[in-house]
């Protein structure tokens, strides 16, 4: 069915709307230039009126008439007088403009005296960083101007800096993320503590910006986002690090909000993600969070390490293939989805072969969550089994030609556990949870561009998808709706978007279909699959 094109009037309404805003914006304030000295006498004789009224109301009843006889007499003889009416309006009008006159008090030039030292001690706590001994007319020394330093400064209510540009040397190693690393440390020090602050390197100009950011919205719940096929929101972060929004409900208005907006599937360039934080940091919550999207359109396979019944309410769920706490469920789970991924590669590759569309039992995604995977590589060791890890190698290397998508969640404690396969394939990487410089250059490949707080809430870290920006992320509320610390509004929210329950909750379900041998590949295709 063909679309029909819109009607001119909504294809190009907004940019005439916006135009027609702009001019009577622009009227407006020529007119308000135009006409201010009216304004300001007609804002005095109304001030003068209310003195009048007010001086009227405040005299006693039996002093009236005299006070009134007065006024007549003095009317009376002003218009007697030469040229009395016209000084006598002249002399209104300019009682009236002095009464009118704008009074609020004029912003102050400079920084008051408690301003002027906190900048002055940052700029002495800046000389060791900024300046050399062989500069003949160094920008920073001992007892010098900050003026010529601190181009733009801007306080907050508290006289902490909310923003700051700073002028430095150009000598200084700006290319060297160490000598980066020591002046925002000294930045946030002189600050002023638990704030993130945003930096901003000016290698051409030799500026560093300093900004201080909001807080990030916890309050957002699990919801249905609108989104396509194969993108999944992480989470949200800063208007000015991504160009989308989405519409979010927030309790009954609706809000605009910019989305950390990961893409899976064929065409994806980081197919695995990896999260990464502390206990109680919120990575099970980020595995709820993409359990529930992906549910939407493909069929998911949870592995739990702990043991906790963090995924309880998943199971028996239409969609949810198995949702595994023991060694040998989760074994069993993955090695299915290791002969799976084979099967859907062997189809795939035929059917490409034979010029056929990929089969329709190779479209629908299959995700597979695995949730501290550690934990049951310890348990397997001490049981001589082998490691469930080992079983994710080829749903990490082949999952993005099989429509596969694997997401680990680890401890920081036990990243060094990790097998090689899912360091190297798991290009999506986050973090939460209160975390150092270096624990997030090490996972994220890159330092973030905000400087990271001691105390943080459950779900704030930082998200970096392949070799994309280092962008804070602040995780949708996502509770297990069978906690009894979970507020009701997110208990209902998850409770909301979980799928019908296809097998009893006291019922044994298959854990996932029966595992079966793939069929031979052909020569020729085992030469295409390897090209």
């Amino acid at each position: 069915m063909a679309r029909r094109p819109l009607p001119r009037i909504l294809s190009n309404g907004g940019a005439q709307l916006a135009r027609s805003r702009d001019l009577a914006r622009t009227a407006a304030d020529s007119a308000t230039d135009v006409l201010h000295p009216l304004i300001t006498i007609i804002r005095g004789l109304r001030r003068l009126a209310a003195a009048g009224l007010r001086k009227w109301a405040d005299t006693p009843k039996d002093k009236r008439g005299p006070l009134l006889f007065l006024v007549a007499s003095v009317i009376f003889v002003v218009a007697l007088a030469p040229y009395g009416p016209l000084l006598a309006v002249v002399a209104l009008m300019a009682a009236a403009a002095w009464q009118g006159r704008d009074r609020t008090p004029p912003a102050p030039d400079g920084p008051d005296e408690g301003q002027t030292q906190r900048l002055q001690s940052l700029y002495e706590a800046l000389v060791p960083y900024f300046s050399v001994a062989e500069d003949p007319a160094p920008l920073y020394a001992h007892g010098g101007d900050w003026e010529k330093a601190f181009p733009e400064y801007e306080f907050d209510a508290t006289g902490r800096f909310a923003h700051l540009v700073i002028r430095y040397p150009a000598y200084f190693p700006d290319g060297e993320p160490e000598a980066r690393a020591r002046v925002e440390h000294l930045l946030t020090a002189k600050a002023g503590r638990g704030r993130e602050y945003h930096f901003v390197w000016d290698e051409e100009g030799n500026q560093l910006t300093v900004a201080v950011l909001a807080p990030l919205p916890t309050d957002i719940a699990a919801q249905r986002f609108v989104t396509s096929p194969g993108e999944t929101v992480l989470g949200f972060t800063d208007a000015s690090e991504v160009q989308r929004t989405l519409p979010v409900a927030h309790g009954e208005e609706q809000r605009d909000m910019p989305p950390v907006v990961w893409r899976t599937g064929i065409r994806s360039t980081e197919p695995h993600l990896l999260a990464v934080g502390q206990p109680g940091s919120g990575t099970s919550t980020l595995l709820r969070s993409v359990a529930l999207q992906a549910l939407e359109y493909g069929d998911v396979l949870i592995v739990e390490g702990s043991g906790t019944g963090e995924y309880a309410c998943l199971t028996g769920r239409d969609g949810v293939l198995a949702v595994e706490c023991a060694l040998a469920g989760a074994l069993a789970s993955l090695e299915w989805a290791t002969t799976e991924t084979e099967r859907r590669l062997i189809a795939v590759n035929r059917a490409r072969q034979a010029g056929h569309p990929p089969p329709d039992d190779t479209k629908r995604p299959l995700w597979i969550l695995v949730d501290r995977p550690t934990a049951l590589a310890h348990v397997a060791a001490a049981d001589g089994h082998k490691d469930p890890q080992s079983l994710l190698q080829v749903p990490l290397r082949h999952g993005r030609a099989a429509n596969v998508t694997v997401v680990v969640a680890e401890q920081f404690d036990s990243l060094d556990a990790l097998s090689d396969p899912v360091r190297q394939h798991t290009r999506a990487r986050v973090v939460l949870g209160p975390a150092t410089g270096e624990q997030l250059t090490t996972i994220l490949g890159a330092p973030p561009h905000t400087t990271p707080v001691a105390h943080v809430p459950p779900g704030r870290g930082y998200a970096r998808l392949g070799t994309g920006p280092v962008l804070r992320l602040q995780v949708p509320a996502t509770p297990d709706p069978y906690d009894d610390a979970t507020s009701d509004a997110h208990r209902q929210a998850v409770l909301d978007l979980l799928p019908p329950r296809t097998t009893p909750a006291d019922a044994e379900p298959d854990r996932v279909p029966a595992a079966t041998e793939p069929e031979p590949v052909p020569a020729e295709a085992a030469v295409a699959e390897s090209s």
